[in-house]
Formats: structure tokens, C-alpha cells, sequence
């Protein structure tokens, strides 16, 4: 039985002007991940915080210097201060100081098989779209949406690309359904955010490569 799965290739003129062949052990993975690929979502999200809520307490809240009224002799309960938190606009009580933790973390050999899961799912609902170059002559937003109509991309796309192809960036960051990644900064939550991916050739091989 062959190691490989094929996957058509495209010009951004939706033409198939050929196929890769792809690992299986990364492109068509078998087995339930689900629980690989759930650790991998909440790492990401959990990491993505930037965990500056922050309230203050009765020692931060303006006022409150002088007692509200006599200890005694008012048939009210004592106060002390109108900073304390049991009064309306006084402090609050173990709430987040600005100092929050929520890093959490994966270990690589389940990021990698959560990583091989999705892009396996990815191939296997026909969501990876291989172009043979993403290489453009000039920067235009109108012409690169042709190109997305062109190879039949109508939904939410990733497009994985390196920084050095300005022509391309340029001509995709302004298009709302189209998130941007380099090929070694795709996630979990990338993929199954995005009903496509759209690779060049050359990048799906090195995709390939760092997670055989």
C-alpha cells in the first residue's frame, strides 16, 4: 500500500496544472486525536490572554479617609471606612490584580500529532488548496479575489505564504474572509478556524517535512 496521497495542483487560473504526492503519516492520519487536538485549542487560546484585568482594592479606591459617622450612639452598624467592600464603590474582594497566569503548554510530540489530526481532516474534506505559485507580478486587492473565485475558494481561507512574498501579502490582507500565516506558524485553531487553506506547492512540502 502506498505511503503517499496525491493532491491536485492549481494555477491561480483554477487550471490543474498537476499533483504533489503527500505523507500519509501527516496529510491522511488515522485514529481518534480528538483529545490531542482539544489540548491544543485551549493552549492556544489560554496563551493567546493578555491577562491584564485587574480591580482594586480597598486600599486603592479613592476616598475613604475619614470613619462615615461615630462608632456608637447612631442605631446604624459600625463603619470604618467607605472604602471597605461590602459599600458600593468601595474595594473588591480577590479579584484580578493584573499579575493573572494563564500560560499552559503541550508537549511536542502531542502538538505534532494534534497538528498531523487537523491538517489530515484538512485534506480528507478536500479544504487544502495547492497553488504551484503564489508568486504575484504586482500588488492588487481586486485581482487576487479573482484568483479566489478562479480556484473556487468561497468561504473563510487561510493563506500560508513567507513574509518575503510582499506582492501577495499586500494584495490579500485587505480581504476579510482571508487570514495570512507563514508556513511554520500555522496552529490547531488555524486550521479548524478556516474551512481552507490555500499553500503554495513549496510550502506544503515544507510543512510536510517538519512534521514527518
Amino acid at each position: 500500500m502506498a505511503n503517499t496521497i496525491s493532491v491536485p495542483v492549481l494555477n491561480l487560473t483554477g487550471e490543474k496544472v498537476g499533483t504533489v504526492s503527500l505523507s500519509k503519516d501527516v496529510f491522511a492520519l488515522e485514529g481518534d486525536h480528538k483529545q490531542a487536538i482539544a489540548d491544543a485549542v485551549n493552549v492556544y487560546l489560554a496563551n493567546r490572554r493578555q491577562a491584564t484585568a485587574k480591580t482594586k482594592t480597598r486600599h486603592e479606591v479613592s476616598g475613604g479617609g475619614k470613619k462615615p459617622w461615630r462608632q456608637k450612639g447612631t442605631g446604624r452598624a459600625r463603619a470604618g471606612s467607605s472604602r471597605s467592600p461590602i459599600w458600593v464603590g468601595g474595594g473588591t474582594v480577590f479579584g484580578p490584580d493584573g499579575r493573572q497566569n494563564y500560560k499552559l503548554s503541550q508537549n511536542k510530540k502531542a502538538h505534532n500529532l494534534a497538528l498531523r489530526s487537523v491538517w489530515s481532516d484538512k485534506a480528507a474534506s478536500k479544504g487544502i488548496i495547492v497553488i504551484d505559485s503564489l508568486e504575484l507580478k504586482g500588488i492588487s486587492t481586486k485581482e487576487f479575489a479573482k484568483d479566489l473565485t478562479a480556484i473556487k475558494c468561497d468561504g473563510k481561507a487561510l493563506l500560508v505564504t513567507d513574509n518575503d512574498n510582499k506582492n501577495l501579502i499586500y494584495s490579500a490582507r485587505n480581504i476579510p474572509s482571508l487570514s495570512i500565516r507563514t508556513a511554520d506558524n500555522v496552529s490547531v485553531y488555524d486550521l479548524l478556524n478556516h474551512r481552507y487553506v490555500i499553500v503554495s506547492k513549496k510550502d506544503i512540502k515544507s510543512i510536510e517535512e517538519a512534521l514527518s
